[in-house]
């Protein structure tokens, strides 16, 4: 696979609560190794897009198509959410949704989860195959802490982590699943500044080194126009516009629709 060939394909993605048309006809394309973000006022369709990719609902209308790097390209929609999470889409979420009892390695631990291959008889039997896997998680899961400076707080419990802290927890948990395609919805929320620009470093440096390519939904336009390969903007779950930063930064619909005078 090429740097230009996509592993998302979206079009014509269609939602109906009832009356209410969420998303209409919205296409996107996410290329290997991009940094994409989608934007747009609150109520334009964004988390509901996220939805639909993730299983969460199932679209009413359109395509969903994936191309993970060398494997076949397949149609994911009606797949339920841990089917979408073993094909190689992982996501985060508006509202931190970590186990907060649990410990930070226990909360990664769980992302590796879809990638083992012992059943329920394994789990019962406790034999040596079994054994070794439980083993390569403890590992794996330590490794991805590192990634993201977390090591440190490995036996702490979640819910007594800085927020920011909190928030690279559930990207952790998220690359423990091994995705091609990483989901964030505003991962920036309630950052402040300092926090902003150490996940701003962050997802830049994930993408160099997991080889993996991303989609954002984010308020933050400083974070967007610095990150971003590309951009799509929603209004009322339509597509307004497409395009590189310096494209969307002067699109006068998206100046009117979104971005202010």
């Amino acid at each position: 696979m090429t740097a230009a060939e996509p592993v998302l394909k979206v079009s014509s993605l269609r939602m109906d609560f009832g009356g209410l048309r969420a998303l209409d006809g919205v296409d996107l394309e996410i290329r290997r190794n991009e940094i994409v973000a989608l934007v747009g006022p609150n109520g334009a369709g964004k988390t509901t897009f996220f939805d639909c990719l993730t299983g969460i609902i199932t679209p009413t209308g359109g395509d969903i198509v994936i191309a993970p790097p060398g494997k076949e390209s397949r149609r994911i929609n009606g797949l339920a959410p841990n089917r979408i999470t073993e094909t190689g889409l992982a996501r985060t979420f508006q509202t931190i949704r970590l186990f907060p009892g649990m410990t930070v390695l226990e909360n990664v631990m769980i992302g590796r989860h879809c990638r083992l291959a012992s059943g329920i008889l394994g789990a019962v039997m406790r034999d040596r195959r079994t054994r070794a896997e439980e083993e390569k998680v403890v590992h794996d899961s330590y490794a991805v802490l590192e990634k993201l400076g977390l090591a440190a707080c490995v036996n702490e419990p979640a819910r007594n982590l800085p927020y920011g802290d909190q928030r690279r927890l559930e990207i952790a948990r998220a690359l423990a699943t091994e995705p091609f395609l990483l989901l964030l919805d505003e991962p920036a929320a309630g950052m402040n500044p300092k926090e902003t620009r150490e996940l701003d470093e962050l997802i830049v440096r994930l993408r160099a080194t997991e080889k993996v390519s991303i989609l954002l939904i984010e308020h933050d336009m400083k974070l967007v126009m610095n990150l971003s390969d590309r951009i799509y903007v929603l209004d009322y779950g339509r597509k307004i516009a497409d395009g590189p930063p310096e494209q969307i930064r002067s699109d006068p619909k998206v100046i009117k629709a979104y971005l202010g005078e």
